[in-house]
């Protein structure tokens, strides 16, 4: 059982159990490593929106960039709070977990860029060394939910969509690397 928030009812926290205080600036901190992350990594994106992908061959069932958009949001935010509720759980071995997660947040960092900001230079070879980050990228976050679901079950579980995004996504890295 996940170690809770303590109130003012329950008294002071328990040693083992990080403070109300230090709890919220941790879950504060999460969320604006994640959302950092999902900024930066979109610079490479809206450069490229109008230069050479506006002219790429895209995957039939790719969906609008207000979507992408939208749901990056949403996952990273899920991906901050499961991180949390790792950090915060005290009596499991948490290090492995936590190092996982920060792979997997400097390869979300990674794709972006090798995707669309190495194409105009390596053009369609750009595409496929994408998708071969998008592969490790992938492991890395199957990986994740495997380490935190023992730790926190709803943190393995909010990874969930995640990972379900990632195969999503490289299933349009693929067909632009075989068309473009």
């Amino acid at each position: 059982m996940p170690a809770t928030i303590p109130t003012e009812a329950q008294g002071p926290a328990a040693p083992d159990v990080p403070s109300r205080r230090r709890q919220i600036a941790a879950l504060i901190g999460f969320l604006a490593l994640s959302w950092s992350v999902s900024f930066v990594g979109s610079l490479p994106v809206r450069a490229a929106t109008g230069g050479w992908y506006v002219l790429a061959d895209k995957a039939p069932w790719t969906p609008p960039g207000l979507m992408f958009t939208s749901v990056w949001l949403v996952l990273y935010a899920a991906m901050a709070v499961a991180a949390w509720l790792v950090w915060r759980q005290r009596r499991l071995p948490r290090r492995r977990a936590l190092t996982l997660y920060g792979l997997q947040l400097a390869l979300n960092l990674l794709w972006p860029p090798t995707f669309f900001g190495l194409y105009p230079a390596l053009g369609t070879a750009a595409l496929w060394l994408a998708l071969a980050v998008l592969a490790a990228l992938t492991l890395t976050a199957v990986l994740t939910v495997l380490r935190f679901g023992p730790i926190s079950q709803t943190a393995g579980i909010l990874m969930l969509p995640n990972v379900t995004w990632l195969v999503f996504s490289a299933s349009l890295n693929l067909y632009a690397a075989v068309s473009n």
